[in-house]
């Protein structure tokens, strides 16, 4: 049975959509970002904890954790802590290009295959009154970077290179990449 490590509805309707059986269990893993910590190495590692800390619950199944993060400038931005923090991260983003890296952990059999997956995303400018109208409805507030690009954001989504499910938080094909290759699948 393949397990999802997540609370995340955007995960799990990515599988159920790709038809993947699984159930989803959240991990309860706190997600701290190390000073020093390169992008790719925050999210494996948080993806690897989650994964892991599921894996230890249910030593039989296939666990698949991940974490998304968006990264510009060199900074991260997860998700905000509050309105004004959405509104920062999206006037940083708006009419640049950032990068959104999304770390993947399948554990199965008392090993564990972490990878990540970055994809370039570029925003058309936003207005300030956009920026506010669009935090208003509360889309932001739980999406690291501050946007759902299957959601009102895709009206800025004007360039995307790379997988475009690993910007809405898990990088299908790469997973199902990894799970044929360990037979879980």
């Amino acid at each position: 049975m393949l397990i999802l490590a997540s609370a995340s509805p955007r995960r799990a309707e990515l599988l159920r959509n790709a038809g993947l059986e699984f159930r989803a269990v959240p991990p309860h893993v706190p997600e701290e970002h190390a000073p020093g910590e390169a992008p790719t190495a925050y999210v494996e590692r948080l993806a690897r904890a989650k994964a892991e800390a599921i894996a230890a619950r249910f030593s039989g199944d296939t666990v698949l954790g991940a974490d998304t993060t968006v990264v510009i400038d060199a900074a991260i931005l997860e998700k905000p802590r509050d309105a004004a923090d959405a509104r920062r991260m999206l006037r940083q983003l708006s009419g640049r290009t950032h990068h959104v890296t999304t770390g993947v952990c399948v554990a199965h059999g008392g090993s564990a295959m972490v990878e990540h997956e970055t994809t370039l995303v570029t925003l058309d400018p936003i207005t300030e009154d956009e920026i506010d109208r669009y935090v208003a409805v509360g889309e932001p507030m739980d999406k690291a970077g501050a946007y759902a690009i299957q959601g009102i954001a895709s009206r800025w989504a004007s360039r995307i290179e790379g997988c475009y499910f690993n910007v809405v938080g898990l990088p299908v094909p790469r997973v199902y990449r990894i799970l044929r290759k360990i037979g879980a699948a």
